[in-house]
Protein backbone atom coordinates (compact mmCIF):
# COMPACT_ATOMS: atom_id res chain seq x y z
CA UNK A 1 0.00 0.00 0.00
CA UNK A 2 0.96 3.53 -0.72
CA UNK A 3 1.32 6.09 1.91
CA UNK A 4 -1.48 8.37 2.45
CA UNK A 5 -1.00 11.75 0.10
CA UNK A 6 -2.20 14.46 2.07
CA UNK A 7 -4.70 13.80 5.68
CA UNK A 8 -6.27 17.33 5.31
CA UNK A 9 -7.81 15.94 1.79
CA UNK A 10 -7.68 12.26 2.21
CA UNK A 11 -11.09 10.49 4.03
CA UNK A 12 -9.07 7.69 5.39
CA UNK A 13 -8.49 6.63 9.11
CA UNK A 14 -7.00 3.27 10.30
CA UNK A 15 -10.27 2.25 10.96
CA UNK A 16 -12.18 3.56 7.77
CA UNK A 17 -11.65 5.01 4.51
CA UNK A 18 -13.38 5.79 1.25
CA UNK A 19 -14.67 3.08 -0.64
CA UNK A 20 -12.68 4.64 -3.95
CA UNK A 21 -9.47 3.99 -2.08
CA UNK A 22 -9.71 0.67 -1.77
CA UNK A 23 -6.04 -0.91 -2.94
CA UNK A 24 -4.29 2.31 -1.93
CA UNK A 25 -4.59 2.76 1.54
CA UNK A 26 -5.04 0.73 4.35
CA UNK A 27 -8.10 0.68 6.83
CA UNK A 28 -10.09 -1.88 8.44
CA UNK A 29 -13.14 -1.03 6.72
CA UNK A 30 -13.96 1.28 3.29
CA UNK A 31 -17.66 2.74 2.99
CA UNK A 32 -19.63 4.73 0.15
CA UNK A 33 -20.34 8.35 0.78
CA UNK A 34 -23.74 9.68 1.54
CA UNK A 35 -24.30 13.22 -0.13
CA UNK A 36 -25.51 15.76 2.38
CA UNK A 37 -25.75 19.38 2.55
CA UNK A 38 -25.06 22.04 5.52
CA UNK A 39 -28.32 23.04 6.98
CA UNK A 40 -27.41 25.97 9.00
CA UNK A 41 -25.33 29.41 8.28
CA UNK A 42 -22.28 27.52 8.96
CA UNK A 43 -20.61 24.71 10.21
CA UNK A 44 -17.41 23.40 12.28
CA UNK A 45 -15.24 21.21 10.28
CA UNK A 46 -13.08 19.89 13.36
CA UNK A 47 -9.80 17.68 13.43
CA UNK A 48 -11.52 15.00 15.56
CA UNK A 49 -15.26 14.20 17.04
CA UNK A 50 -14.86 16.99 19.98
CA UNK A 51 -16.67 20.55 20.21
CA UNK A 52 -13.12 21.34 21.56
CA UNK A 53 -10.90 19.77 19.15
CA UNK A 54 -9.32 22.32 16.74
CA UNK A 55 -11.22 24.58 14.02
CA UNK A 56 -10.08 22.98 10.78
CA UNK A 57 -12.20 25.12 8.51
CA UNK A 58 -15.87 25.64 8.17
CA UNK A 59 -18.45 24.66 5.42
CA UNK A 60 -21.37 27.44 5.00
CA UNK A 61 -24.88 26.89 4.27
CA UNK A 62 -25.97 24.77 1.02
CA UNK A 63 -22.23 23.36 0.89
CA UNK A 64 -22.20 19.20 0.12
CA UNK A 65 -20.32 16.86 2.24
CA UNK A 66 -19.75 13.62 1.27
CA UNK A 67 -20.07 11.47 4.49
CA UNK A 68 -18.50 8.19 5.49
CA UNK A 69 -19.54 7.91 9.26
CA UNK A 70 -22.21 9.16 11.53
CA UNK A 71 -21.48 8.66 14.91
CA UNK A 72 -22.58 9.75 18.27
CA UNK A 73 -23.91 13.07 17.05
CA UNK A 74 -20.57 13.69 14.24
CA UNK A 75 -20.79 12.94 10.90
CA UNK A 76 -17.08 12.71 9.21
CA UNK A 77 -16.93 13.38 5.77
CA UNK A 78 -15.43 15.32 2.80
CA UNK A 79 -16.35 18.62 1.70
CA UNK A 80 -17.26 18.76 -1.85
CA UNK A 81 -16.25 22.14 -2.86
CA UNK A 82 -12.18 22.01 -1.94
CA UNK A 83 -11.77 17.88 -0.64
CA UNK A 84 -11.03 18.93 3.15
CA UNK A 85 -11.96 15.93 5.45
CA UNK A 86 -12.73 16.06 9.24
CA UNK A 87 -15.90 16.09 11.37
CA UNK A 88 -18.80 17.91 11.82
CA UNK A 89 -21.81 18.25 14.25
CA UNK A 90 -24.52 15.80 12.74
CA UNK A 91 -27.34 18.19 13.16
CA UNK A 92 -25.67 20.84 10.65
CA UNK A 93 -26.68 18.39 7.62
CA UNK A 94 -28.97 16.96 5.87
CA UNK A 95 -29.47 14.48 2.64
CA UNK A 96 -31.85 14.58 0.27
CA UNK A 97 -32.32 18.79 -0.08
CA UNK A 98 -33.07 20.63 -3.51
CA UNK A 99 -29.95 21.78 -4.89
CA UNK A 100 -28.77 25.55 -4.12
CA UNK A 101 -29.88 27.98 -7.05
CA UNK A 102 -28.46 31.27 -5.25
CA UNK A 103 -25.45 32.68 -3.22
CA UNK A 104 -25.10 34.94 -0.87
CA UNK A 105 -23.50 38.32 -2.45
CA UNK A 106 -23.48 40.88 0.91
CA UNK A 107 -21.09 40.67 3.33
CA UNK A 108 -23.82 38.94 5.90
CA UNK A 109 -27.98 38.92 5.62
CA UNK A 110 -30.65 37.94 7.51
CA UNK A 111 -33.26 34.85 7.15
CA UNK A 112 -36.84 36.59 8.09
CA UNK A 113 -39.89 34.15 8.61
CA UNK A 114 -41.65 36.37 6.39
CA UNK A 115 -41.53 39.12 3.59
CA UNK A 116 -40.53 42.12 6.33
CA UNK A 117 -37.87 43.67 7.65
CA UNK A 118 -39.47 44.31 11.24
CA UNK A 119 -39.80 40.23 12.04
CA UNK A 120 -37.02 38.98 14.32
CA UNK A 121 -34.75 37.38 12.12
CA UNK A 122 -34.27 33.60 12.28
CA UNK A 123 -30.41 33.46 11.12
CA UNK A 124 -27.43 35.42 9.42
CA UNK A 125 -25.88 33.87 6.35
CA UNK A 126 -22.50 34.55 5.65
CA UNK A 127 -21.23 35.70 2.46
CA UNK A 128 -21.05 32.89 0.03
CA UNK A 129 -23.79 30.85 1.62
CA UNK A 130 -25.89 29.05 -0.89
CA UNK A 131 -29.98 28.31 -1.30
CA UNK A 132 -32.56 27.71 -2.97
CA UNK A 133 -34.67 30.07 -3.97
CA UNK A 134 -38.42 28.64 -4.88
CA UNK A 135 -40.57 32.04 -5.29
CA UNK A 136 -39.97 35.93 -4.53
CA UNK A 137 -42.45 37.62 -2.46
CA UNK A 138 -41.81 41.46 -3.40
CA UNK A 139 -37.97 42.74 -2.56
CA UNK A 140 -37.73 38.69 -0.92
CA UNK A 141 -36.76 36.15 -2.11
CA UNK A 142 -38.60 33.41 -0.39
CA UNK A 143 -36.37 30.39 0.44
CA UNK A 144 -37.35 26.13 -0.02
CA UNK A 145 -37.37 26.03 3.83
CA UNK A 146 -39.80 28.85 4.10
CA UNK A 147 -37.34 31.17 5.04
CA UNK A 148 -36.84 35.09 3.17
CA UNK A 149 -34.21 36.99 2.63
CA UNK A 150 -33.86 40.58 1.00
CA UNK A 151 -33.40 39.50 -2.94
CA UNK A 152 -30.31 41.87 -3.74
CA UNK A 153 -28.93 40.22 -1.65
CA UNK A 154 -28.27 36.96 -3.89
CA UNK A 155 -26.85 36.11 -6.96
CA UNK A 156 -27.70 32.78 -9.02
CA UNK A 157 -25.26 30.30 -8.77
CA UNK A 158 -22.78 30.87 -11.64
CA UNK A 159 -22.86 34.34 -11.55
CA UNK A 160 -19.02 35.80 -10.86
CA UNK A 161 -17.92 38.51 -9.31
CA UNK A 162 -15.50 40.89 -11.74
CA UNK A 163 -12.77 41.82 -9.11
CA UNK A 164 -11.83 38.85 -6.09
CA UNK A 165 -9.46 41.74 -4.27
CA UNK A 166 -12.98 44.13 -4.13
CA UNK A 167 -14.77 40.84 -2.66
CA UNK A 168 -11.80 40.28 -0.13
CA UNK A 169 -11.72 44.27 0.60
CA UNK A 170 -15.87 44.13 2.07
CA UNK A 171 -14.19 42.17 5.04
CA UNK A 172 -11.77 44.78 6.31
CA UNK A 173 -11.75 45.18 9.67
CA UNK A 174 -13.41 41.49 10.38
CA UNK A 175 -11.98 39.67 13.15
CA UNK A 176 -9.00 37.25 12.34
CA UNK A 177 -10.34 33.64 13.64
CA UNK A 178 -7.79 30.42 12.68
CA UNK A 179 -9.85 27.78 10.29
CA UNK A 180 -13.23 30.66 9.73
CA UNK A 181 -14.94 31.45 6.53
CA UNK A 182 -17.57 34.11 7.28
CA UNK A 183 -17.99 37.63 8.18
CA UNK A 184 -17.97 36.90 11.73
CA UNK A 185 -14.37 35.67 11.45
CA UNK A 186 -11.97 33.98 9.19
CA UNK A 187 -7.93 33.13 8.49
CA UNK A 188 -5.71 34.02 5.88
CA UNK A 189 -6.40 31.37 3.17
CA UNK A 190 -10.11 31.28 3.96
CA UNK A 191 -10.19 35.03 3.08
CA UNK A 192 -8.23 34.00 -0.27
CA UNK A 193 -10.27 30.71 -0.71
CA UNK A 194 -14.42 32.64 -0.06
CA UNK A 195 -13.09 35.81 -2.61
CA UNK A 196 -11.59 33.78 -5.11
CA UNK A 197 -14.83 31.57 -5.49
CA UNK A 198 -16.90 34.50 -6.09
CA UNK A 199 -14.91 34.87 -9.13
CA UNK A 200 -15.05 31.58 -10.54
CA UNK A 201 -11.97 30.52 -9.41
CA UNK A 202 -11.71 26.77 -7.14
CA UNK A 203 -9.17 27.22 -4.39
CA UNK A 204 -7.48 24.62 -1.86
CA UNK A 205 -8.05 25.75 1.59
CA UNK A 206 -4.81 25.63 3.05
CA UNK A 207 -2.24 28.72 1.77
CA UNK A 208 0.77 25.66 1.02
CA UNK A 209 -1.83 23.66 -1.09
CA UNK A 210 -2.82 27.59 -2.83
CA UNK A 211 0.69 28.08 -3.59
CA UNK A 212 1.33 25.06 -5.14
CA UNK A 213 -1.95 25.18 -7.05
CA UNK A 214 -2.89 28.73 -8.27
CA UNK A 215 -1.09 31.21 -10.98
CA UNK A 216 2.61 31.29 -11.93
CA UNK A 217 5.36 32.26 -9.81
CA UNK A 218 7.20 35.84 -10.51
CA UNK A 219 10.60 37.34 -10.10
CA UNK A 220 11.16 38.07 -6.52
CA UNK A 221 13.38 40.63 -6.01
CA UNK A 222 14.45 42.21 -3.33
CA UNK A 223 12.06 45.50 -4.34
CA UNK A 224 9.27 44.46 -4.89
CA UNK A 225 8.69 45.53 -8.41
CA UNK A 226 6.39 44.71 -11.25
CA UNK A 227 3.45 43.43 -9.10
CA UNK A 228 -0.26 44.89 -9.56
CA UNK A 229 -3.66 44.43 -8.06
CA UNK A 230 -4.82 40.76 -7.56
CA UNK A 231 -1.13 38.86 -7.03
CA UNK A 232 -0.91 36.56 -4.42
CA UNK A 233 1.70 36.76 -1.82
CA UNK A 234 2.77 33.66 0.03
CA UNK A 235 4.92 32.77 3.33
CA UNK A 236 5.37 29.57 4.89
CA UNK A 237 2.12 29.02 6.58
CA UNK A 238 0.40 32.62 5.22
CA UNK A 239 -0.68 34.14 2.12
CA UNK A 240 -2.37 37.64 1.37
CA UNK A 241 -3.46 39.60 -1.76
CA UNK A 242 -2.32 42.71 -3.35
CA UNK A 243 -4.60 45.79 -3.36
CA UNK A 244 -2.73 47.58 -5.77
CA UNK A 245 1.40 47.67 -6.50
CA UNK A 246 2.06 49.15 -2.81
CA UNK A 247 -0.32 47.42 -0.53
CA UNK A 248 -0.93 43.75 0.87
CA UNK A 249 -4.31 42.67 2.09
CA UNK A 250 -4.73 40.22 4.23
CA UNK A 251 -6.23 38.31 7.27
CA UNK A 252 -3.58 37.93 10.30
CA UNK A 253 -2.80 37.21 13.96
CA UNK A 254 -0.88 40.65 14.49
CA UNK A 255 -3.40 42.79 14.29
CA UNK A 256 -5.97 40.25 14.81
CA UNK A 257 -8.48 41.41 11.53
CA UNK A 258 -8.51 41.60 8.04
CA UNK A 259 -5.93 44.10 7.51
CA UNK A 260 -4.33 46.61 4.97
CA UNK A 261 -0.77 48.06 4.77
CA UNK A 262 2.22 48.31 3.27
CA UNK A 263 3.60 45.35 1.35
CA UNK A 264 7.28 45.95 2.34
CA UNK A 265 6.04 46.87 5.82
CA UNK A 266 4.52 43.57 6.01
CA UNK A 267 7.61 41.94 4.12
CA UNK A 268 10.12 43.04 6.71
CA UNK A 269 7.68 42.37 10.32
CA UNK A 270 6.80 38.70 8.93
CA UNK A 271 10.28 37.98 7.87
CA UNK A 272 11.46 38.88 11.35
CA UNK A 273 8.80 37.80 13.78
CA UNK A 274 6.61 35.07 12.40
CA UNK A 275 7.01 33.09 8.66
CA UNK A 276 10.23 33.97 7.83
CA UNK A 277 10.74 35.35 4.01
CA UNK A 278 8.65 35.19 1.06
CA UNK A 279 8.59 32.30 -0.71
CA UNK A 280 6.74 33.31 -4.03
CA UNK A 281 4.27 35.75 -5.30
CA UNK A 282 1.72 34.34 -7.81
CA UNK A 283 0.17 36.17 -10.72
CA UNK A 284 -3.67 34.38 -11.59
CA UNK A 285 -4.17 34.06 -15.54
Amino acid sequence: MTAIPDHRITPARPDLAASHLRGTVDAAAFADPVAMRVVVPSAPLRREPRADAPLDTEALQGERVEVYERHEGWAWGQLACDGYVGYLPDDALRAELPAPTHRVAALRSFIYPGPSIKLPPLAALSLGAAVTVAAEHGDFAVLADGGHVFGKHLVPLGRTEPDFVAVAERFLGVPYLWGGKTSLGLDCSGLTQLALSTAGIAAPRDSDMMEAALGTPLPLGEDLTGLQRGDLVFWKGHVGMLTDPDTLLHANGYTMTVHREPLREARDRIRDKSFGAITSIRRLG
